[in-house]
């Protein structure tokens, strides 16, 4: 009876600590500052959408750390991930506090595909339906919530001080 118990307690103890495997635990004073390093319009028709702040991840080592370990963004703010080629882009949201859309754009700077409201700390491969260049993460909800949609472009500079 007590090893049943045991095992049982050891189960449960595993289960609730196993959703928390892909979290990697920071101070609470760890949070990484958001960089302004340029900006980017959402385009339709010639006319801007929206526009945000952007923090661009170029090198392998940016890209692959994204938004990882973010608990907050400013307003009006994302990541912009360049590649060097147009191709299917995959992405995964561990290590990712933040809920995110994921937009993805060709080289011809039109976005081919939309991917919203991806859950925190998921390790589910999120994956473009179409190839793509370049991809920008904003807070989830934003796509909605600007009417931003697939067949709609993007501009984007980069601030002076670069």
């Amino acid at each position: 009876m007590r090893l049943s118990i045991f095992v049982a307690a050891f189960l449960l103890l595993f289960a609730a600590c196993s959703d928390d495997t892909m979290r990697e635990q920071l101070p609470d004073d760890a949070n990484i500052a958001f960089r302004k390093d340029g900006t980017l319009s959402f385009v339709r028709n010639g006319e801007d959408v929206a526009t945000i702040d952007i923090e661009i991840a170029e090198s392998d080592s940016a890209r692959t750390r994204g938004l990882m370990q973010r608990t907050s963004l400013p307003e009006m703010s994302g990541m912009l991930f360049i590649f060097a080629r147009e191709e299917p882009q995959s992405f995964w949201m561990g290590n990712t506090p933040l809920a995110l859309d994921l937009i993805f754009v060709n080289s011809d700077s039109q976005i081919v595909d939309i991917d919203k409201y991806n859950k925190p700390y998921s390790s589910e491969s999120i994956v473009s339906d179409a190839p793509a260049q370049y991809v920008v993460e904003v807070p989830a909800g934003f796509t909605d919530m600007h009417g931003i949609s697939e067949s709609d472009r993007v501009k984007w500079s980069r601030s002076d001080n670069d």
